[in-house]
């Protein structure tokens, strides 16, 4: 079996916990309000920041070995660099101030996942940080243009308010079958743990970050 399926097999539980986050049966439910996505927003600009310093170190940390990887790393920098801006512009479309985003700190579930890739690149196998990748853009794949869509039919933002949403959804097509060429080049057993490891904790960090969005309250009218 070629690296990129047992990565998808060997991740399939841990992705549930991603999948099954209540927030993803509440938007289509309609219970999700601006409240819920400025939080959604905050957390993904406090990681999407982190992207390209992460792939830059886990560059500068690779053996010769895995030359084809940096190579790669240098297209996912050129693409990824500055999308965190992108998220700022969306929460200023949504009427909220950018700057004290910028300046504040990210919930626990961001903190320990920035924090952990951070420390398997200095003092683990730098490769391991593809879990990361395979589980935000897996995770975009399949959720970030419909979701999207229905987000902004219930709350009637415009569409300036979902640009991160709109092109991670559209981006991370192309940048998914990249990834899959990518993984099945991993063929040491190092390498291939590593990755697996990491997308275990990052589906579970990330998991917890989607679990953590303020939904509202369930209102019971009387019948």
């Amino acid at each position: 079996m070629a690296f990129f399926e047992t990565l998808q097999a060997a991740t399939a539980d841990a992705r549930r916990h991603v999948t099954e986050a209540p927030v993803l049966t509440a938007i289509p439910q309609g219970r999700f309000d601006l409240d819920s996505y400025r939080y959604f927003l905050t957390q993904a600009y406090h990681h999407v920041k982190h992207t390209a310093p992460l792939m830059m170190a886990c560059g500068g940390r690779l053996p010769e070995r895995l030359e084809f990887v940096r190579k790669a790393l240098v297209s996912y920098i050129d693409e990824e660099y500055g999308h965190h801006e992108w998220i700022l512009a969306d929460l200023a479309a949504c009427d909220t101030a950018p700057e004290p985003v910028r300046r504040g700190q990210p919930d626990l579930p961001i903190r320990l996942m920035v924090a952990y890739l951070y420390d398997l690149i200095q003092r683990g196998n730098p490769v391991g940080l593809f879990g990361m990748v395979q589980v935000l853009e897996g995770t975009s794949i399949e959720l970030a243009t419909s979701m999207g869509q229905m987000i902004q039919q219930h709350l009637g933002l415009p569409n300036e308010a979902f640009s991160y949403l709109y092109s991670h959804g559209e981006l991370d097509q192309d940048h998914f079958e990249f990834f899959r060429t990518l993984m099945d080049g991993i063929t040491d057993p190092d390498d291939q743990a590593a990755i697996i490891d990491t997308a275990r904790i990052c589906y579970r960090l990330y998991g917890d970050m989607l679990r953590a969005i303020p939904l509202p309250e369930v209102s019971h009218a009387a019948a």
